[in-house]
């Protein structure tokens, strides 16, 4: 995995976490820009697969386990599209809380997958 990359999808992930979950505590329903904002971060998880298929052609294997990364990628990647279609379904101010509580989490999963690449030992 790429340092920056991984600091820069939890730098958003985390943004958006928080401006959906101030929105959805002040009384807002999902709204573009809080549906927009994981849109965001799921386009970034789409750019995170490909550099994790891409990596080890290029000389940055994983040093962890690989089954445990892409267990944690793809769980990552399926989080924003299940938080935006309960958004879309329940209309109400605790669905853009939750829109926030999935950003957040993807948020820890990217530096998890980042450690898992990096440090762990196989």
């Amino acid at each position: 995995m790429i340092l920056w990359f991984t600091i820069l999808q939890i730098a958003v992930a985390v943004a958006a976490g928080l401006f959906c979950i101030v929105a959805g505590l002040a009384g807002r329903r999902p709204s573009d820009y809080t549906v927009g904002s994981l849109a965001i971060v799921e386009l970034l998880l789409i750019v995170q697969v490909v550099v994790a298929i891409v990596a080890p052609f290029v000389g940055n294997p994983p040093s962890g386990d690989l089954l445990e990364y892409w267990v944690y990628l793809v769980s990552a990647v399926m989080l924003p599209v299940g938080g935006v279609i309960w958004a879309l379904m329940e209309r109400s101010r605790w669905s853009t809380v939750i829109l926030g509580v999935v950003a957040l989490s993807v948020a820890i999963m990217a530096w998890r997958m980042h450690v898992i690449w990096t440090v762990q030992i196989a």
